[in-house]
């Protein structure tokens, strides 16, 4: 392996590090990814209850994200609009027909997946065991699963006092390893309490991070997240995050800009609570926080035919521009 490449390992949900990856593909990087499993909504919930697996959905964005096989990843994109199979990705399900081939090995049936779509990064499930996420309020209130979570006001109008695995799972030993051969720890963005913090509770991942020599960064999410992230700040987020983490983060990747009043628009119909994430201006002074201008200013469309996920569960449509986040990210590297 050349003295330039840099192994680089992002932690969190599909959708954020997916984003990461993207950005990091032309560069001389050794790839690995670490995904939570605890997505109990839209498409990939519905399959794990029906097939009783754990839900497929952060793999598939992460292996579509780093795939050459361009012809095979646009397969796992597609959703059927219509039929029996209404709403569901069709990588899900190209996922559990591996599993059944693999026997249920998550780990194999990813491999599998990942050399036929000829994909730059290593995808690794954070635990092989399935888990509710727990959120217990200031006042006392419990909240089971992601979807319930994510859907709650309580969650930013109370406030959140722990977060918890029901039951308690152990870490996947592949999880572990990358980790362990990491040169950069890269955490996040994503949806802040049901995609990032989740992976932090799962046995030995804390504690693998924690033992690593590797420099340890957080991207801070673009806007705050309706019902569950409401007014938490650049610095709110670290603090959470360092908590679970149980030990410092080296670097904090923040955005210091926002969109035009035409792009904000488009946002407000369909988040019209979600606020660009403000932070003090003395953070901007330090040395370990690195502000910038990191968006991609294209606003996503939805697809019509994503029609499984509900409330506040939306798709992302405001993006870090990936290319700006590869250079500062293997500057740190």
């Amino acid at each position: 392996m050349s003295k330039k490449t840099k192994k680089i390992i992002c932690i969190g949900g599909g959708t954020g590090i997916s984003m990461v990856l993207s950005g990091l593909l032309d560069f001389p990087c050794d790839l690995s990814a670490v995904v939570t499993m605890f997505d109990d909504g839209g498409s990939s919930g519905r399959l794990a209850r029906e097939f009783n697996i754990l839900p497929p959905g952060d793999v598939r964005q992460c292996l579509v994200a780093t795939a050459q096989n361009k012809k095979l990843a646009k397969i796992f994109t597609y959703r059927f609009a219509s039929g029996p199979k209404k709403g569901h990705n069709w990588g899900n399900l190209l996922i559990i027909e591996a599993l059944k081939n693999k026997k249920g090995d998550w780990n194999k049936a990813v491999e599998e997946l990942r050399k036929k779509l000829n994909a730059k990064a290593k995808i690794w499930p954070v635990t092989l065991e399935k888990a509710k996420i727990k959120a217990i309020l200031k006042n006392k209130e419990e909240i089971i699963g992601e979807e319930n979570i994510i859907n709650s006001r309580d969650v930013s109008r109370v406030g959140v006092k722990k977060l918890s695995l029901f039951p308690g799972v152990k870490a996947n030993p592949k999880a572990i390893l990358a980790i362990k051969e990491a040169g950069l720890i890269i955490i996040g963005p994503g949806k802040f309490y049901t995609s990032l913090i989740p992976n932090f509770l799962v046995k030995g991942i804390p504690e693998a991070i924690k033992r690593s020599k590797a420099k340890k960064v957080f991207i801070c999410n673009l806007m705050t997240q309706e019902k569950n992230t409401d007014k938490l700040r650049v610095e709110d987020y670290v603090n959470i995050l360092e908590n679970y983490l149980r030990s410092s983060l080296d670097f904090i990747i923040f955005n210091t800009t926002g969109l035009s009043g035409q792009s904000m628009e488009k946002v407000r119909k369909i988040f019209p609570k979600s606020e660009f994430v403000g932070y003090d201006k003395k953070t901007l002074e330090k040395r370990n926080f690195i502000g910038a201008d990191l968006l991609d200013g294209r606003i996503r469309e939805l697809n019509p035919a994503d029609i499984l996920v509900k409330g506040a569960n939306q798709r992302t449509i405001v993006f870090h521009d990936a290319k700006k986040l590869a250079k500062i990210l293997l500057k740190l590297a």
